[in-house]
């Protein structure tokens, strides 16, 4: 199971070469298996890029992450009681709530992680592909 990071879904979707070669050998081996998913919280995190206009995906919000999505048949995973619990508890100096949620989605569900966030890098128990 291949879980993406917000900036992993952004660069697969409008940047590929920002990509590593090890996360774009596991996106496309994810796909082939139909493991690629991603914690809801991503889509908010494009949304609002998109809103503060920091990101210009040529067509609106909804429809860049619906194609997006549909793209490589990427899954959302909705945050759960037990993932809300284990964003808390992560001892890091990351403070972003957003990616606490999204380093606890993957432990939670035993995932690797796709991110080029070097302080997730640094998350005790996540697994890391870049």
């Amino acid at each position: 199971m291949i879980t993406l990071d917000t900036c992993a879904l952004i660069f697969d979707a409008l940047f590929p070469e920002k990509l590593s070669t090890a996360a774009k050998k596991a996106i496309n081996n994810g796909e082939k298996k139909k493991q690629l998913f991603c914690s809801d919280i991503c889509l908010w995190e494009i949304a609002m890029l998109i809103h503060k206009k920091r990101l210009e995906p040529g067509t609106d919000a909804q429809t860049f992450m619906r194609v997006m999505l549909e793209a490589r048949q990427i899954q959302i995973l909705g945050i759960t009681l037990e993932i809300a619990a284990l964003s808390a508890t992560i001892t890091t100096d990351h403070f972003d709530p957003a990616d606490r949620i999204i380093a606890a989605t993957a432990i939670q569900h035993n995932a690797e992680l796709i991110t080029c966030d070097k302080k997730l890098h640094r998350i005790s128990g996540l697994s890391i592909i870049w």
